[in-house]
């Protein structure tokens, strides 16, 4: 077994009763507060030590001995003082999860023969040859032609998941953009708030289009090569920020999150971020766009799947597209020979057809006292 150290933490939830110093909180603590969320031999071992206490439900503690599910739902929640302990690093996963242990040893490795040599490097062969899948499919492929008579461990863990919907709206703003009047808002700001009040808004045409009519007029301005390239842009868009923060984002089962991503296209046609909203708005601004936030919420919640009805193999559900699996997705009709190439399509079909009701009659079977659709 492996003993690691934390260094101190401040927090508001779990606060002791002890602000001295450290060898002051020696001379006057007369007991420690525990308490512990397992029920095997730790609980023993904590009953029986000389002054420890065991404290229940919301008291106020000085160590805890908790299992991971805890600390990833009040961690980051909580106050704790100086001399408070707690049994695990907020980030153990870089070592206790099997894909991330693997990472972290394959570049402490490449870096000590970088750095000292070969030699260094080899103290470091004490793991087998290890893929993350899907990532590393094709590499796996590889070794796997070349040793065949080879026995793979597999061993799961939960992935980050993402879904692509392939509706959403293009705003626009009610005057033709100049930078000559660049104190114009209504020239430079497409929200409706701010198009609603311009002079010459039109209520029923307003200042929006549906994803699918922007992908046809764009198709039919500059061709349809440079929209697919645009499309994929934007999916790398996707991909890239979802990828910076995997590893930061608290992983919890429990959790799922509705983003809306706000991009602008400038003349050349290049999307450019401006921002994430984890709230994007709900509130319809027509009765077209009631419809689609409708349906998207409706087949958000059939992706979260409180019905269980759902295989968790599926690549589409409704109108949403399964984008990244711990690791890009593709489209079923590709050939998988053509893997790496720029030919391998990812599975997005962002303002593509969105025949929702059609997919779901073949994919959901019905919930107890639910109607077809």
């Amino acid at each position: 077994m492996v003993c690691a150290s934390m260094s101190k933490y401040k927090t508001s939830g779990y606060k002791g009763s002890y602000d001295c110093g450290k060898n002051e909180e020696r001379e006057v603590r007369s007991c420690v507060r525990y308490k512990c969320g397992l029920f095997n031999t730790i609980q023993d071992v904590l009953r029986q030590r000389p002054g420890w206490v065991e404290v229940k439900d919301d008291g106020e503690w000085d160590f805890n001995w908790c299992d991971v599910g805890w600390l990833r739902e009040n961690f980051d929640h909580s106050y704790m003082e100086e001399h408070v302990r707690i049994n695990h690093f907020r980030n153990h996963y870089e070592l206790t999860r099997k894909n991330l242990m693997v990472k972290n040893l394959k570049r402490y490795r490449k870096n000590l023969e970088r750095d000292i040599g070969r030699m260094e490097a080899s103290r470091c062969d004490f793991f087998p040859c290890t893929f993350a899948l899907p990532s590393e499919y094709h590499l796996f492929v590889e070794e796997f032609k070349r040793s065949p008579g080879s026995t793979w461990i597999m061993k799961p863990y939960v992935p980050l998941k993402a879904w692509l919907y392939r509706d959403g709206f293009a705003r626009f703003s009610s005057t033709r953009f100049s930078l000559s009047s660049i104190d114009d808002k209504y020239m430079h700001l497409t929200n409706v708030a701010v198009q609603k009040t311009a002079p010459d808004y039109d209520p029923e045409k307003g200042c929006k289009w549906q994803m699918q009519q922007l992908r046809r007029y764009l198709t039919a301005k500059h061709g349809r090569e440079m929209v697919e390239t645009l499309f994929k842009e934007m999916d790398n868009i996707f991909v890239r920020s979802l990828q910076s923060v995997q590893k930061v984002i608290i992983n919890d089962k429990h959790c799922f999150e509705l983003y809306g991503y706000d991009i602008l296209l400038d003349q050349n046609l290049k999307p450019w971020l401006i921002e994430v909203n984890a709230s994007p708005s709900h509130t319809p601004s027509s009765q077209e766009d009631y419809e689609m936030k409708c349906r998207l919420l409706e087949d958000t919640l059939n992706v979260v799947d409180m019905e269980g009805r759902l295989t968790g193999k599926e690549k589409r559900v409704g109108g949403y597209d399964l984008m990244w699996n711990d690791g890009p997705v593709y489209r079923e009709d590709v050939n998988l020979e053509t893997f790496g190439s720029s030919c391998f399509t990812a599975n997005t079909h962002l303002g593509c057809v969105n025949d929702r009701e059609k997919q779901l009659r073949r994919l959901l079977k019905p919930f107890p006292g639910q109607k077809r659709m």
